[in-house]
C-alpha cells in the first residue's frame, strides 16, 4: 500500500491541540504532569499512521510535530546546556505548551457546555401531548473523534502484525472499491458489528489498510455510522437503516 495513489480526504475539524488533549486524556494524566517524551512518541505515531493511510493533514500538525521534537530534545539536555535565550525565566521547556493546552481546553469545555445548553433549550416545549419514545439512533458520527477511530485502527494493525509473519508478501487483490462492495454485501441496513471484527478475514497488512480506507469512505457516503458506548470504550460500526445510493470512488484513484 505504500506509495499508492489513493488519497483519503477527510474533513478533520480537530487540530494538533485536540490530538494532544486526546492523548493526555487517554493516558489519564494531568495536563501539568504530561511527559513530553511520551506524548511526542504517541503524537508521531499518529502522524505516521495518517501518512501511511495517505490522509491529508493541515500544516499545523507538522509544525506541532517539529515543536514537540524540539521540546523533547530540550528536556534531555542538562540545565547548563539549555539554549541561552530560553534560560531567562522558565526552567521547564514544557510550560509554554502546557499553558496553550490549558487555555485551549478552557475554551473547548466552554464551547461544549454552551452547545449542550442550546440542545437542552431546543428540547423544551410549553406543551407535550405525548411522552416521546426513547430514541435508539446511534450517536452522530461527529461525536466520535477521528483520533479515537485511528487509535482503534492502530490496535488492529498492531495485533495483525504481531500474529502474522508479513515477510515480503504484497497482495493487491483488493482495492478500496472492492472492499466497499464487500462491506455493503456483508451488512444489511441496521446490522452492526464490532469494529475490530471487520478485519478477522484479512490475510495481509495491505488488506487491513484497504478495509479501513473503505470504512472511511462509507462513513463519508453516510452509509455507515460509528458509535462508542463510553469514552475510550469499544467501537461499533453499523450500516444505516435507510440505504442511500452508493457512488463508488473513481477507479483511477484506487491503488493499482
Amino acid at each position: 500500500m505504500e506509495g499508492n495513489d489513493y488519497k483519503v480526504r477527510l474533513d478533520i475539524f480537530e487540530g494538533p491541540l485536540d490530538l494532544l488533549l486526546y492523548l493526555i486524556k487517554k493516558d489519564e494524566v494531568d495536563i501539568q504532569e504530561v511527559s513530553i517524551a511520551r506524548i511526542t512518541s504517541q503524537y508521531l505515531e499518529y502522524i505516521e499512521t495518517f501518512r501511511m493511510l495517505n490522509i491529508d493533514l493541515a500544516a499545523e500538525f507538522i509544525v506541532m510535530a517539529a515543536n514537540l521534537m524540539y521540546l523533547k530534545s530540550r528536556t534531555l539536555l542538562p540545565k547548563q546546556e539549555q539554549p541561552p535565550e530560553e534560560d531567562a525565566e522558565e526552567e521547564d521547556p514544557r510550560w509554554e505548551l502546557i499553558r496553550q493546552l490549558i487555555e485551549y481546553k478552557k475554551f473547548k469545555d466552554a464551547a461544549g457546555f454552551l452547545s449542550q445548553r442550546a440542545i437542552e433549550q431546543e428540547a423544551r416545549f410549553a406543551l407535550k401531548p405525548e411522552k416521546p419514545e426513547p430514541s435508539e439512533e446511534p450517536a452522530p458520527l461527529a461525536e466520535l473523534s477521528i483520533f479515537e477511530l485511528i487509535r482503534a485502527f492502530q490496535k488492529v494493525l498492531k495485533r495483525f502484525e504481531d500474529s502474522h509473519d508479513l515477510g515480503d508478501i504484497v497482495d493487491d487483490r483488493f482495492t478500496v472499491s472492492d472492499k466497499i462492495e464487500m462491506l455493503l454485501d456483508r451488512f444489511h441496513p441496521g446490522q452492526a458489528s464490532r469494529f475490530d471484527q471487520l478485519f478477522n478475514e484479512a490475510t495481509t497488512k495491505s488488506e487491513v489498510i484497504v478495509t479501513f480506507l473503505a470504512v472511511l469512505e462509507l462513513m463519508k457516503m453516510n452509509q455507515f455510522v460509528i458509535r462508542q458506548g463510553e469514552a475510550l470504550g469499544e467501537i461499533e460500526i453499523e450500516r444505516r437503516g435507510a440505504a442511500e445510493p452508493v457512488v463508488l470512488p473513481a477507479t483511477e484513484e484506487l491503488p493499482a
